[in-house]
C-alpha cells in the first residue's frame, strides 16, 4: 500500500476508505491532495479485492472545506482553465466515471471543491452536522470542478442556481429534502451507515454496476462542462476575483464592483 501525505487509505472486506487527512486545513484541497486522491481511487479501482469505495475526511468538522485559495489566487485565464480542466480530469470526472461504487461519507463542512468532490460519488450519505454549499461567487469566481452541472443534475436547476447564486450552505435535513444525499445519520454513526450501504452493494453485480453508472452517466454527456471551465477562467481576469481572494486570505469582507 502506498504511504500518502495528505490521505489515509485502508482496505477491509472488501471495502477500500480514503481519507482526507489535513485536519489544520479543515481538509481543503491542494494540487498535491488531489493527484494523491487520483492515485488512491485508481488503485482501488483496479484492485479486485476492492468492491466499494468509501471517502470521508478526518475529524468531526470537515469531508473537505473547500479548495485552497492561495494556491490559485494570482492565476491568470489560462491558468484558471487549465486548473479545473486538470482537477476535473485528475479527479471529479475521474471519480464520477469510476466503475467501482464509490460513497461519500459527508462528516461536517463539504464546500466548494468538497461539494464537488461529494457530487462527482456515486452516493452521499451525511451526518447531522454536515454543511454544503458552493461559496465561488463569494470569492468573485464561479465552481470549476462540475459543481454548476452536477448540482443542478441532482437536484434540479432552480434549487441549484439559488445555491450557487446566493453561496449560502445548506444544513444536512435540507440537503436530504433537496435529494443531495440519500441519508443523515449522527456523525458517530456515519462510516457504520456507510459500511452497512457499502456492504448493501457488495450484494450485487460488480460488473452490472460498472455497467449501470456508465449508463446513468451517458445521459449528462453535454458541453456544459467545458463551458463551466472556460468561464471559471474567464472569472480570473477580473477584479472581483482578485478582490475575493484577497479579502478571503486577509480575512475580510470583500468590497466588490462588478468588474
Amino acid at each position: 500500500m502506498i504511504t500518502y501525505k495528505n490521505i489515509l487509505v485502508e482496505v477491509k472486506d472488501g471495502i477500500g476508505t480514503i481519507i482526507i487527512n489535513r485536519p489544520k486545513q479543515l481538509n481543503a484541497l491542494n494540487k498535491l491532495t488531489i493527484e494523491e486522491l487520483h492515485s488512491a481511487f485508481d488503485g482501488l479501482d483496479t484492485e479486485e479485492t476492492v468492491k466499494v469505495i468509501i471517502v470521508t475526511g478526518t475529524g468531526e468538522k470537515a469531508f473537505v472545506a473547500g479548495a485552497d485559495i492561495k494556491e490559485f489566487m494570482n492565476f491568470d485565464e489560462a491558468q484558471g482553465r487549465e486548473l479545473a480542466a486538470k482537477g476535473q480530469e485528475l479527479l471529479f470526472d475521474f471519480v464520477n466515471n469510476l466503475s467501482t461504487p464509490v460513497i461519500a461519507a459527508i462528516n461536517g463542512f463539504a464546500l466548494g471543491g468538497g461539494l464537488e468532490l461529494a457530487l462527482a460519488s456515486h452516493i452521499r450519505i451525511a451526518s447531522e452536522n454536515a454543511k454544503m454549499g458552493l461559496p465561488e461567487v463569494s470569492l468573485g469566481v464561479i465552481p470549476g470542478y462540475g459543481g454548476t452541472q452536477r448540482l443542478a443534475q441532482i437536484i434540479g436547476k432552480g434549487r441549484a442556481m439559488e445555491m450557487i447564486l446566493t453561496a449560502e450552505m445548506k444544513d444536512a435535513q435540507t440537503a436530504l429534502n433537496f435529494g443531495l444525499v440519500s441519508e443523515v445519520v449522527p456523525l458517530e454513526n456515519l462510516m457504520e451507515a456507510a459500511e452497512k450501504k457499502a456492504h448493501k452493494l457488495m450484494k450485487n453485480s460488480p460488473k452490472a454496476q460498472s455497467l449501470a453508472i456508465k449508463a446513468v452517466n451517458a445521459s449528462y454527456h453535454n458541453d456544459g462542462f467545458e463551458t463551466e471551465k472556460n468561464l471559471f477562467g474567464q472569472a480570473f481576469t477580473t477584479e472581483d476575483f482578485k478582490e475575493g481572494t484577497t479579502a478571503f486570505v486577509e480575512r475580510r469582507k470583500a468590497i466588490f464592483t462588478g468588474k
